[in-house]
């Protein structure tokens, strides 16, 4: 698999990596390898087939906004107006897109899908960070009360997840592959409690934990950061956005610099004394539009960096 931006509030290395697995987590960090992909504008009828499967057999029950209104009463907290519609947005949020090859849609992660998400951060960092296998176990419990306390937050952040089908293959759950996962954070209440550095402006969005798995690399995570872009659009007034990349990791720094993020600060050398790879604090300033999804994919015809 490839790695991205590997974020966790625990005692853990909070940097980048750039392994198997795909993008990386939220207070450690991992970044994702992107192969050459030409892509296509999306098949309307198509998304409409692929909706209609994300909210029924994708998993073992059909989830609506009920659940995340369950997962904030749980935790005793109040919601206002405002955070009770942007729940409902992110219930309702799917990006899809037609590659060459199949099919890719992302949305917010559901409650009975978190087992498999971490199961991909953790092996992804396990692989980084060449940790022991004995250390697995305990490393897919740490994640595992991350995002939970990550999903908490909503709406103020999200973790989305990226569903992948080839062409010609049946539109039954079988055929389709859980292909990677990324984190957003859209305001100060769903910022990091222990952000990586450089420090991204808390009242800023910020990109973090983007994950894929090493078969489905071509062009998910281009995606998967594309989506992230389209639901801050929806979420945040704020267009500023920032992420981490590894000064080591050519790739990940090539597909950001693609997409229109520039450097604005790069860790001190003295970092490396606490044993992290030097990093990256990157900005991307979007684009006010009516329709995110259409402008995304306007350049769907150029080819990706590997």
């Amino acid at each position: 698999m490839a790695a991205a931006t590997l974020s966790f509030s625990l005692s853990l290395d909070p940097q980048q990596y750039h392994n198997k697995t795909g993008t990386a987590p939220a207070s450690p960090i991992i970044s994702t390898k992107h192969s050459h992909f030409p892509l296509h504008k999306s098949n309307h009828c198509q998304f409409s087939n692929f909706l209609s499967f994300s909210h029924s057999s994708s998993s073992p029950a059909a989830t609506t906004a009920s659940s995340f209104l369950e997962d904030s009463f749980s935790t005793g907290r109040f919601l206002t107006n405002e955070e009770l519609e942007k729940l409902k947005t992110l219930e309702h949020f799917v990006h899809f897109q037609e590659l060459q090859s199949g099919f890719l849609w992302v949305r917010v992660m559901r409650p009975e899908e978190m087992d498999r998400t971490v199961s991909l951060l953790a092996e992804s960092f396990s692989e980084s960070m060449l940790l022991p296998v004995g250390y697995n176990k305990l490393l897919r419990f740490f994640v595992k009360q991350y995002l939970i306390e990550r999903r908490a937050v909503m709406p103020h952040a999200a973790t989305l997840i990226g569903f992948y089908r080839g062409k010609g293959e049946s539109e039954s759950g079988e055929d389709v592959d859980f292909a990677g996962t990324v984190e957003v954070c859209f305001d100060k209440r769903g910022a990091n409690a222990s952000p990586a550095t450089p420090t991204p402006p808390k009242n800023s969005p910020y990109i973090c934990n983007m994950t894929v798995r090493k078969e489905r690399r071509r062009g998910i995570g281009w995606h998967l950061l594309k989506a992230s872009e389209e639901l801050i659009s929806q979420m945040s007034s704020s267009k500023e956005v920032y992420l981490h990349c590894r000064m080591i990791d050519e790739a990940p720094f090539n597909m950001y610099t693609k997409a229109g993020y520039s450097v604005v600060k790069t860790d001190n050398i003295i970092v490396l004394l606490t044993l992290q790879r030097r990093k990256h604090l990157m900005c991307k300033k979007l684009p006010v539009v009516d329709h995110p999804s259409e402008s995304d994919v306007s350049g769907s015809v150029e080819e990706l960096p590997s």
